[in-house]
């Protein structure tokens, strides 16, 4: 028998990686750039990174459990918040759009599938 105060860690992990994604980029404005593998970073780069990690680890906590819609959900956002960060870290503009692009191809296929 389970007890209806037993945490599924999965979830609260990735919740736990999108809050502090969300803390680090608050904290732009009031903190100096972090120093990553010795290359100064602004949180809100780190913010990205923290979001994709999260989002990419609930996509596959999702897929694994047949939550189809939900994984994909989280899959697309892992993709167009990555290539984000790798535009910021590559400097490249083409990068950048493709991540937009994403992120709204993703939005769009959500809206698509809510309206159904």
């Amino acid at each position: 028998m389970t007890d209806e105060r037993d945490l599924d860690p999965a979830p609260l992990v990735v919740g736990t990686l999108v809050g502090l994604a969300g803390v680090l980029f608050f904290l732009e404005p009031v903190v100096e750039p972090i120093s990553v593998f010795g290359t100064p970073t602004p949180p809100f780069v780190l913010s990205g990174a923290v979001l994709a990690i999260g989002f990419g680890l609930g996509a596959a906590v999702y897929l694994r459990r047949g939550r189809r819609l939900i994984g994909l959900a989280h899959a697309v956002g892992a993709g167009g918040f990555g290539l984000l960060v790798g535009a910021t870290a590559l400097g490249s503009g083409t990068v950048l759009v493709a991540g937009v692009a994403v992120l709204a191809g993703g939005c769009a296929f959500l809206i698509g599938q809510t309206a159904r």
